[in-house]
């Protein structure tokens, strides 16, 4: 018998520096915080915030987005793992929006590709996770 599931809970991101990550989310996605361990919580309150291994979680509307900043590595796609994390966007105006805002905050992308079924835009975060946003063609 299968396992049924309807969809992905969430994703977690191991990243380098915490706070570089945060801002580079942040400036470009601005989502909102789903969880994080308030300021000022007390020593015997901390450990219920422990799965957090200090990081940030986010709310993506259908999907959580972790980031956990417990790595001195390097992230690469052709090694077992996460090869890159796509994002849905509405449209093909929203990824030339993106366009836009990439080259401002000067993170170089691969500029917008047509791959049949709708276009990908891709790019880079902090610590070299392979980022990509999707608009469908046919928006529904």
């Amino acid at each position: 018998m299968p396992i049924n599931t309807s969809s992905i809970n969430h994703i977690r991101l191991t990243v380098t520096d915490i706070e570089r990550s945060r801002a580079f989310y942040e400036d470009l996605f601005a989502w909102p915080v789903a969880i994080e361990m308030p300021a000022g919580t007390l020593a015997p309150e901390q450990a219920r915030f422990a799965f957090l291994y200090g990081g940030v979680i986010y709310n993506l509307g259908h999907t959580l987005l972790g980031l956990r900043p417990v790595s001195a590595d390097s992230f690469d796609e052709d090694r077992t793992g996460l090869d890159h994390l796509s994002l849905d966007v509405a449209s093909r105006a929203e990824l030339d929006a993106a366009v836009e805002l990439l080259d401002v905050r000067g993170i170089s992308h691969g500029g917008i590709k047509d791959i049949g079924d709708g276009f990908i835009l891709e790019f880079r975060d902090p610590d070299n996770i392979a980022l990509e946003l999707f608009a469908p063609k046919n928006p529904k």
